[in-house]
């Protein structure tokens, strides 16, 4: 199985040439943080996740996770791996000082969880999780409930989940059953069942937190009616020690294509005591704090895995000899070329890069906004919001989509060898799968695209994102790229623009096709913007290799726009008036 290695590099050009970090953090107030401490936060992360969690890859994936007599345990060496991430402070980058967090900017943390991500997957996930259950309740939780829960959560003593999804409930909540009743001390019984529950129970920490979707008795029906309760496997007592066990159970341990090692949980509440979290019956505004979170992580561990097939396929095309190159022969000391040489594979090998490449600066771009949105003036915080909305789908559904054709494309250039387990590269196709469909499918982020951050929006999510790519574009030296990037860019606005004019029925049949047409025109505006960056660095592998991986995405994987396009305005009849009987055989 390949090692993994970070790509160092390549964050450091994204973050301080082409997004001037030092100069971002000036305008934000944040002079303690500065280029030195972002490399050294990467060199220590990618040391972390190289030596530390990417050894336990494999190994992990074939142990899996187990249920033992109502208990969680994990594979060899996740317990003490994640001992470790928390006692070096990982777990506390972004968490409120108030609470003994370190308040690091996104911009230093996102790479780090990149690298877990490519590192191993299933390790990286209930960390990732933890810090969206931080997010939901440091804005939405009363100061009792922060007080007695977010210090440990910060420091990763405890963790948490969250726990939507019923049997018979997934994306569409308004069927939720599962009942909250209050009791005299102001406390709750929760009772319910949840499915596809990650990390709902394992054996690295004391305590699980689970923040829980119910109802309350008087509720009104459908979403407008569901409230978030905090459920946690201990009830603490006052001096913040464990009291007794919960009425939270785990029914079992889902069988799963990929992610093995990770427990994905059927969790039983059998009247168990819970905490109201936020206000009652706006339990889903509150669950969506830490679900928009989580689906940004989870568009990261697309790219962690984009990155991860990269590495793997270079380094396989690099050693493995077979046949001639076409262009002649390439290596006269070996009895056969290295199939690096070979057209077909560069092809792969490059679209690995490009897809890579870019989703990475766009990773950055978003963690940049959440920067702003945390630490900025009160006109930049609105603005950020609207990108960080407007974009949100789109790293999601985009990078995950990208991680199950990448991580193919790794499969491919091994030939035979990708399909053996040993290898490592088929594992990356099963662990990337559900990237494609949790926190959301991908159908359903196209949708919350293009008909609540398009249609149904005042064109402020629309013209704050254009604002943020046309400022990408203002300091582009390169005439002729600059105008190519304008160009691509007011295409994409005219399309958008155009398209949300449509009825609510032809929408929703192009909503997948106005996802990847975004993306593609976005990355296409991204990359020529950092190839024209690239162009005044000092590091001539820097230098060239932008430019000639730019000059591939235009070329070979930018035309598929096109195709998204012509969707676009091709209306929907094809698709709802077709009858349910002729899609029988019969």
């Amino acid at each position: 199985m390949p090692q993994y290695t970070a790509p160092i590099n390549d964050m450091q050009f994204v973050l301080h040439d082409w997004l001037n970090l030092s100069q971002h953090y000036q305008s934000l107030g944040l002079e303690d943080f500065d280029q030195e401490l972002v490399n050294e936060i990467l060199t220590q992360g990618a040391k972390f996740a190289s030596e530390v969690i990417a050894p336990l890859n494999r190994e992990g994936d074939e142990q899996g996770a187990k249920l033992i007599d109502g208990a969680v345990t994990t594979p060899d060496g996740f317990a003490d791996a994640y001992q470790e991430y928390v006692a070096n402070g990982w777990n506390a980058m972004l968490g409120s000082p108030d609470y003994d967090g370190q308040d690091l900017p996104n911009t230093m943390a996102v790479p780090v969880h990149e690298m877990l991500d490519s590192a191993n997957l299933s390790w990286r996930l209930t960390g990732m999780l933890n810090e969206s259950a931080i997010l939901a309740i440091t804005k939405h939780a009363n100061d009792e409930l922060k007080k007695t829960y977010l210090a440990k959560l910060i420091s990763g003593e405890w963790t948490g989940t969250m726990c939507l999804t019923e049997p018979h409930a997934g994306t569409d909540l308004s069927l939720l059953s599962t009942k909250a009743v209050p009791n005299d001390d102001g406390s709750y019984n929760i009772t319910g069942n949840k499915i596809f529950i990650s990390s709902g129970d394992h054996d690295w920490t004391d305590n699980i937190l689970h923040l829980v979707l119910a109802r309350l008795p008087d509720a009104p029906a459908g979403v407008k009616g569901i409230s978030l309760f905090l459920a946690p496997k201990f009830l603490p007592k006052e001096d913040g020690s464990l009291g007794p066990r919960n009425t939270v159970t785990v029914g079992s341990i889902e069988k799963k294509m990929g992610l093995k090692a990770s427990p994905t949980c059927v969790m039983n509440f059998d009247g168990a005591q819970g905490f109201l979290v936020g206000e009652a019956n706006n339990g889903l505004a509150c669950m969506f704090t830490m679900m928009n979170d989580a689906r940004f992580q989870v568009g990261l561990q697309g790219l962690g895995v984009v990155e991860a097939s990269y590495q793997g396929a270079l380094e396989y095309a690099r050693e493995r000899l077979q046949s001639r190159a076409p262009q002649g022969i390439q290596e006269q000391n070996k009895k056969a070329d290295p199939i690096i040489h070979q057209p077909d594979v560069r092809r792969m090998l490059l679209t690995q890069k490009a897809i890579a490449e870019g989703c990475r600066a766009l990773a950055l771009l978003y963690a940049q906004q959440m920067d702003i949105e945390r630490f900025g003036e009160d006109t930049d915080k609105h603005q950020a919001k609207n990108v960080i909305s407007f974009l949100t789908p789109i790293v999601k559904g985009f990078m995950t989509d990208m991680a199950t054709e990448m991580s193919n494309l790794g499969v491919q250039v091994y030939g035979g060898h990708g399909f053996i387990r040993e290898w490592g590269m088929e594992q990356l196709v099963r662990d990337a799968r559900i990237t494609q469909l949790y926190e959301g499918t991908n159908g359903i982020q196209a949708l919350d695209l293009i008909s609540r951050k398009l249609a149904r929006d005042k064109n402020n999510m629309l013209a704050d994102t254009f604002a943020l790519f046309s400022s990408k574009i203002a300091p582009m030296t390169n005439a002729q790229a600059k105008a190519q990037a304008t160009e691509l860019l007011a295409e994409w606005l005219e399309t958008a623009t155009t398209l949300k004019q449509q009825n609510t029925v032809d929408l929703a049949g192009c909503a997948y096709d106005f996802m990847h047409y975004s993306a593609y025109c976005l990355l296409g505006v991204i990359w020529l913007s950092m190839a024209d960056t690239a162009e005044k660095s000092k590091v001539a592998s820097i230098k060239s290799g932008k430019k000639n991986t730019c000059d591939f995405y235009i070329k070979r994987l930018l035309p598929r726009k096109e195709l998204f396009k012509t969707n676009l305005f091709n209306g929907a009849d094809d698709l709802v008036e077709f009858t349910d009987s002729e899609f029988d055989y019969q």
